[in-house]
């Protein structure tokens, strides 16, 4: 109780939270007119490497020191990445980290605790056999939901329905992995609501329907994942030759408890694309600066999650299996993965200014855009990496132009660079745990409910490697050919 108490405080004092991309578009200055993406080098990055090396392996070698110190071992890679920046550059170090904990950090867990607490409020109630058919089709309409309502809220949604449909099946982790290909990434790439890049680009003037044109990509590689899924869960399935607990003739009518939550998860949908198109000017928070149209879309998701929290009942939550702990640990960890990745995305962002110049140089083709987008993506925010690309294509090919000019060009004489770091953003993100919001929160409210979830390198060695990398190439050779 005193666990679930600290979590709905620690959120509402994130209440205070700034635009949720506007970290991307921020020019890399500190205080001083220091730009530190120009001057960082590139070993700055290691405590994030040793932030992924411990989400990877700390659980396998020491599971039961992990699972009750990850929090302390965040703060060391945090510390690890903060004490040094600000003891080299002073202000400017100061400025980074704090701009990234109050831009970034905080509207991204409060956006995830809001849909986590409405979602956590919906329960399907009724006898729902996970049949490889009925599994394809549940993860199909978690698919089609994520571009509308986001890749964080239809996992959220379908998450727990999708585990209790399955409990009584033997092989489950498998499921879930692709639950988060599909549902917690893949299914975000139809429209500026789905993924957070795909945001960045409808305010930087990407039209709102212009991510349409991704449609012919997103099918084919849902066609491809999901007809691998059907097959191994058919396989799975006759393998196993289980049987549903619940005979059929007792079989219970579906239902949902906890509807009126629909209402408060259309509202936190609204109030993100709400602050997208209003601008009422900003704010000046200590040295941030904070749009008030985010400013009232945070009020607004504190105010769905706590209308969730008093009008549904105990009891739904509670046979929901609803608890805090998953919320914990998503934002401890990201806490660190966040302040840890700052050296990073500076970098990233000084483009051939910095460090990472080889890698900015060496990005000219459809292909290379796609790849280079989606690689960095599977490990760091894919919404400034988004932004990186999208503005090394602008400077390619209009330099010294408006954005306002450029970019209305680049699609209609050089769309496909921008579908290909869309793409590659969007979808790239299931290739790790960390690569998008979602993933991570998906694999703990799996483990809670008592399916075990692969590794870190396992999920990866074992499924996106083989599987998204695969699938990827061959979505290179059909679209992104120069």
């Amino acid at each position: 109780m005193i666990r679930a108490k600290s979590v709905i405080l620690f959120s509402l004092l994130c209440s205070a939270g700034a635009p949720s991309f506007a970290l991307a578009s921020d020019p890399g200055y500190g205080h001083g007119g220091v730009n530190l993406g120009e001057a960082l080098p590139l070993f700055s990055g290691a405590p994030f490497a040793g932030m992924l090396l411990s989400i990877a392996l700390m659980p396998l070698f020491t599971p039961k020191f992990w699972h009750h110190h990850f929090g302390k071992v965040a703060a060391f890679w945090a510390a690890a990445t903060g004490v040094p920046m600000v003891l080299a550059y002073g202000g400017p170090g100061v400025y980074e980290i704090y701009h990234v904990m109050m831009v970034d950090y905080v509207p991204f867990i409060l956006l995830l605790w809001a849909l986590y607490t409405v979602s956590g409020g919906i329960l399907l109630r009724g006898t729902l056999r996970g049949t490889p058919a009925v599994n394809s089709l549940m993860l199909l309409i978690g698919t089609a939901l994520a571009s509308w309502m986001g890749t964080t809220g239809a996992a959220m949604l379908m998450i727990r329905p999708f585990l209790r449909a399955n409990n009584y099946r033997k092989n489950r982790s498998f499921m879930v992995v692709f639950f988060i290909f599909l549902v917690a990434n893949i299914g975000g790439s139809l429209t500026p609501l789905g993924d957070p890049p795909l945001f960045l680009g409808f305010l930087h003037g990407v039209p709102f329907t212009w991510t349409f044109n991704l449609l012919p990509v997103m099918l084919t590689v849902v066609a491809i994942v999901l007809g691998i899924y059907f097959v191994m869960d058919l396989v799975m399935y006759k393998r196993e030759g289980a049987t549903a607990p619940v005979e059929a003739g007792n079989k219970d009518s579906l239902r949902v408890d906890g509807s009126l939550n629909f209402l408060y998860l259309a509202g936190i949908v609204g109030a993100v694309l709400m602050s997208g198109v209003f601008d009422r000017g900003s704010i000046n928070i200590f040295g941030a600066h904070r749009a008030v149209a985010d400013l009232v879309r945070d009020g607004i998701l504190v105010l769905m999650g706590i209308l969730s929290l008093m009008t549904t009942a105990t009891k739904v939550r509670d046979d929901n299996d609803f608890t805090w702990t998953p919320m914990l640990e998503v934002s401890y960890l990201f806490a660190g993965i966040f302040i840890s990745m700052v050296p990073c995305l500076l970098i990233l962002k000084a483009g051939s200014k910095g460090a990472a110049a080889f890698l900015i140089e060496g990005v000219r083709e459809p292909a290379h855009f796609f790849w280079a987008s989606g690689i960095l993506s599977s490990f760091l925010d894919n919404a400034p990496t988004y932004l990186t690309f999208f503005s090394a294509a602008l400077g390619r090919f209009y330099p010294g132009m408006p954005e306002s000019l450029a970019v209305p060009k680049l699609l209609a004489e050089n769309a496909i660079f921008l579908k290909a770091i869309s793409c590659g953003s969007v979808f790239m993100g299931a290739n790790s745990y960390i690569g998008n919001a979602p993933n991570f929160m998906v694999r703990s409210i799996a483990e809670e409910a008592g399916t075990p979830m692969p590794s870190f390198f396992g999920y990866m060695i074992k499924y996106s490697i083989p599987i998204l990398c695969t699938t990827f190439a061959l979505v290179t050779l059909i679209f992104f050919r120069w």
